[in-house]
């Protein structure tokens, strides 16, 4: 009986003739090969018998396709029709970032697509698949400036909504869905899609869903908040150290409702519960402190714009401070600290510094 190619074959390794070959061999499938594109590659050809070697090797490739299990072949242009449509969705979502232009035909032209088809069968197993699995069909980068927060569609459907200050780096592929977050505050809306799970890559940490709503913050520069923070409002979703699988038996399994921090270096603390209104609550201009340092609130308080207070005092700084607030209002939080803290306010030229009441 016949039987598709395995989901992930084995990669033989490549080396820099292979990798030459591989463009040499695209190119030359695409259709737009011209007399001097010709000139340089027989050049190139006639440089290094390895030269020679490996673009004979996909040369048997591409001949190879004709012993391809029908079901094989099937699968593999399916995979190439799927590819190709959300390479449609994509582009009507958001310019391509600048690339070669043979690279951008080998990407999503029929022709390139049907060459790189051919790369996947060799002697070793399937030669390129590696490469085909590996080439992102979307990349996109988004940031935020103080006091700015941007909500936008992914092409696959996923909603991400950026906070203040924070930069997200998009890439999906084939099989997976990825997205870094550098920096800031982030919530995610995940479509869902069992063969494409969806991971986020914050500081020491990976968090892996396939479908669900939660929130991810790394604000490595705010004292006191160096680490990674998930809530999860629906679904669930598993977090694990960066480098390692969340699949294993060190990884957390959060639910709705539930929270996890971890410290710089990926050291996770215990499963907590967290309200519904404690998600992400930035999304409805509020930010939330329990039992938080005086200190830290300020810095909270910075990321959306200058708020024009300052504690110089350490033992004013180390005061707590719990309640919800406006984070572009800091002018009620500050009327309100000698309501409810052993501190008033010492103005000057528009700032005011917060000192002890006794002084």
């Amino acid at each position: 009986m016949n039987t598709p190619p395995p989901a992930h074959p084995p990669a033989a390794p490549s080396t820099e003739a292979d990798d030459a070959a591989l463009d040499w061999f695209v190119r030359r499938s695409g259709g737009l090969f011209e007399a001097e594109d010709e000139a340089e590659f027989q050049a190139w050809r006639a440089a290094d018998g390895a030269h020679r070697a490996a673009f004979a090797r996909h040369q048997d490739d591409w001949r190879a396709l004709d012993a391809l299990p029908a079901d094989g072949l099937r699968t593999l242009r399916q995979n190439l029709a799927d590819d190709k449509a959300a390479a449609a969705a994509c582009t009507a979502q958001a310019a391509p970032r600048p690339r070669a232009r043979w690279r951008e035909l080998a990407a999503w032209t029929p022709q390139a697509a049907l060459a790189a088809v051919a790369l996947m069968v060799s002697c070793g197993g399937y030669l390129a698949w590696n490469l085909w699995q590996q080439q992102a069909l979307y990349t996109q980068s988004f940031a935020t400036t103080r006091g700015q927060q941007l909500e936008v569609t992914l092409p696959e459907g996923s909603r991400l909504r950026l906070d203040t200050l924070s930069t997200a780096e998009v890439a999906i592929y084939r099989g997976r869905r990825e997205v870094r977050l550098p920096q800031g505050q982030a919530m995610f809306q995940v479509a869902g899609d069992a063969g494409r799970p969806f991971d986020v890559l914050a500081g020491p940490l990976r968090i892996t869903v396939v479908g669900t709503r939660f929130s991810v913050r790394y604000t490595p520069g705010v004292p006191g908040r160096a680490g990674v923070q998930v809530a999860v409002e629906e679904g669930r979703v598993r977090v694990a150290q960066a480098g390692h699988s969340t699949a294993n038996d060190a990884a957390v399994e959060l639910v709705a409702g539930q929270q996890i921090a971890s410290d710089m270096t990926g050291l996770l603390g215990t499963v907590s519960a967290v309200p519904a209104a404690g998600i992400a609550p930035w999304r409805e201009s509020r930010v939330s402190f329990d039992d938080t340092p005086l200190a830290q609130a300020l810095a909270e308080f910075e990321r959306y714009g200058p708020a024009h207070l300052s504690v110089a005092d350490p033992a004013v700084a180390a005061l707590r401070v719990t309640g919800t607030f406006d984070p572009r209002r800091p002018g009620n939080f500050a009327r309100l600290l000698p309501q409810v803290l052993p501190v008033r306010l010492r103005e000057q030229g528009g700032e005011a510094e917060i000192v002890s009441a006794g002084r």
